[in-house]
């Protein structure tokens, strides 16, 4: 409003030069008298051309077919101000009285170039023809502001460009303004049609008393903005100064749209975090451009927050939140549930797969803002995983969020530790999770599709993956972990009836503790010291679990720790296939090697035995000790020869 004002100003010199005149010279008399005095008053060149007209009662009006006015020295840009067909008129009985009156202003394609520099000049403060003099405003800072109202103003197909040294141009074209001031001591409409896409942004204010509004004081304002099918209102107190307050509204059923439409470039949120916005919120802008949010409630296309928010708007946004949630649905930031498209994950009760989703995950909403945001939500649903009460604190660096679990309810537990999502060059995830009392069965459903182990579980995980997709980042995964479980169940296998009849049909194994350590490789985890403890028995394990193609081939190993005469009985079972269809079989060779192992040693070598004595009998040798057979007959046989040849 500054930059408006300043040009209003030298407009009405214009005005006020042609009214001194124009009882005495013809209309391009005055037009040249008129462009001297605001060369000689900011120092800048002017040209007026073409048709002046003049009218003088009761409205002192001019127009002109063109009119230039030139920019700073140090620029290079070109003009600051070119208008076609520029109109003013001037209330003639108030001019005489001391007001400035405007009736109306029109001016049809005009450009305005607006320039700034880092060491602070810009093309709008204006020095005499002598350069001795700054002109910030319609009068000089010794001679008290004369009262002006501009009643109607009318600019269409303006173009507005805005350059400063060391940030991107901005520049609107085909922008549209419309004023309407009926009062000087009442309130003014504006309405504003620009468009920094191409597609049309609409503005409507209206600004209670205008002049005290034009003149820096605060003011009560009414907005609405309108933009891709989106719409922003306020209603509250501003300044020209960037100073806002007052209750924001906004209702955008596409943010992606009104973004773009606003000049900000398209923005592919998640689905459930931004991607539609309807929002409430007692606001406050103060002029370093620094926003506060309070008594915010914004439902985010399915996820429906409350709290408050500090955020720098001084280039990328810089937010510290505390926000409230119900149960908050994150599965279009992870690329899975029913938003997300993608194969079907496996389950181990026999359902047809489709492998992992291989859809591309949309990480760019990362980069949208940076700093803190701290979250309660009743419950998370993550996917694959879902979580109930959860208190966590989100921190955004440059596309890089993590997530600090402080507080986690999760499958009958309690989980804390980091989780990480890394967009910065290409996606990856990870973190170091730790976990207490966490109920195995619905947590390898969620997580690995498999029902068949039940019991209580600590555990720790370590990992990292990366890819654009689910697929990519379980095929890549890689880490370490390990878990302990108390009393619990294997379903689908009845090691007591395996190990008293080597049958392998279904049932359940109970056991007292599970244990294990693992790595993790290429989405393959790999294992080898499971020990299962069971009453009567103990269970190992070693082997691969195939996170990333779905699969296994892992060996259980029983062992009857009061069979065989208190040696033990051991017979190992392969459990081998997709998930979909896992295969349970006894390794018949293994069993047979551990626990005959002696055994085949003692009937190897009674077998042996036996077969000497009969070569020795049909041969008529005898082996002496130390001696084999074959020595023995090949000795009988050099005998016989010596026989021959005596």
């Amino acid at each position: 409003m500054k930059w408006i004002g300043r040009l209003i100003g030298l407009i009405v010199l214009i005005v006020v030069v042609a009214g001194v005149s124009l009882f005495f010279l013809p209309a391009d008399r005055i037009a040249r008298i008129a462009a001297d005095q605001i060369r000689n008053a900011t120092g800048r060149d002017v040209t007026i051309s073409g048709d002046v007209s003049l009218s003088i009662w009761p409205v002192l009006g001019a127009s002109v077919g063109s009119i230039e006015i030139g920019n700073a020295k140090w620029s290079e840009q070109g003009p600051m101000l070119t208008a076609q067909n520029a109109a003013i008129g001037v209330d003639a009985a108030a001019l005489l009285s001391g007001e400035i009156r405007i009736t109306n202003i029109a001016a049809t394609s005009p450009t305005i170039r607006l320039e700034q520099r880092k060491d602070g000049r810009a093309s709008w403060q204006f020095t005499d023809a002598s350069g001795a003099a700054t002109i910030e405003t319609q009068t000089s800072p010794d001679t008290a502001p004369r009262p002006f109202s501009i009643q109607k103003m009318n600019i269409t197909d303006a173009t507005l460009i805005y350059d400063a040294e060391g940030a991107d141009l901005v520049q609107y074209e085909g922008v549209d303004l419309a004023l309407d001031w009926p009062e000087r001591a009442g309130s003014a409409d504006i309405r504003a049609t620009v468009r920094p896409a191409g597609e049309a942004v609409k503005v409507n204010a209206t600004i209670g008393t205008f002049a005290g509004f034009l003149a820096g004081q605060v003011q009560p304002v009414t907005l609405q903005l309108s933009a891709g099918n989106g719409t922003a209102s306020l209603d509250g107190r501003a300044s020209t100064a960037g100073e806002v307050a007052g209750k924001l509204t906004l209702d955008v059923p596409d943010t992606s749209a009104f973004m773009q439409a606003l000049g900000a470039g398209a923005v592919e949120l998640p689905q459930g975090l931004g991607r539609s916005i309807d929002m409430t919120s007692d606001v406050t802008l103060t002029k370093d451009r620094r926003l506060s949010l309070r008594e915010l409630v914004a439902d985010l296309g399915g996820n429906r927050l409350t709290g408050a928010a500090d955020i720098g708007l001084n280039g990328t946004p810089q937010v510290n939140a505390q926000l409230n949630a119900g149960a908050l649905d994150l599965t279009g930031m992870t690329g899975s549930g029913e938003n997300s498209p993608g194969g079907t994950i496996t389950s181990a009760t026999g359902a047809a797969t489709a492998g992992w989703p291989k859809d591309r995950i949309d990480a760019s909403g990362l980069a949208a803002f940076n700093g803190e945001i701290a979250l309660r939500a009743s419950s998370v649903d993550l996917g694959s995983f879902k979580l109930g009460a959860t208190r966590a604190l989100l921190t955004n660096d440059n596309s890089r969020a993590v997530f600090d679990l402080r507080e986690v309810d999760a499958y009958e537990g309690t989980i804390t530790g980091q989780f990480i999502m890394n967009n910065r060059s290409g996606l990856s995830v990870g973190g170091k999770l730790f976990a207490n009392g966490i109920s195995m069965q619905p947590l390898l459903n969620d997580a690995l599709g498999l029902t068949r182990l039940t019991g209580g579980a600590d555990a720790e995980l370590n990992f990292l993956g990366s890819g654009n997709s689910v697929d990519a980042i379980m095929k890549s995964l890689s880490g370490s972990g390990a878990i302990a479980i108390g009393k619990g169940t294997i379903q689908g296998i009845d090691l007591d009836k395996l190990m008293r009849s080597g049958a392998t049909g279904s049932g359940t194994t109970v056991f007292d503790s599970l244990g294990a350590t693992f790595n993790m490789e290429a989405g393959n985890i790999r294992n080898d010291d499971l020990l299962f403890t069971l009453a009567s028995y103990q269970a190992r394990g070693k082997g691969r679990i195939g996170l990333g193609q779905q699969d296994m081939d892992y060996t259980f190993t029983p062992i009857a720790l009061n069979a065989n005469e208190g040696n033990g009985i051991a017979i190992p079972v392969r459990i081998t296939g997709p998930w979909s269809d896992l295969r349970i079989i006894p390794d018949i060779e293994a069993a047979i090697d551990l626990n005959l192992g002696a055994k085949k040693e003692e009937l190897k070598d009674a077998a042996e035995a036996k077969l000497k004595e009969a070569v020795e009998k049909k041969l008529g040798v005898k082996a002496e000790e130390g001696e084999s057979v074959e020595d023995a007959a090949k000795k009988k046989i050099a005998k016989e020869l010596l026989k021959i040849f005596e």
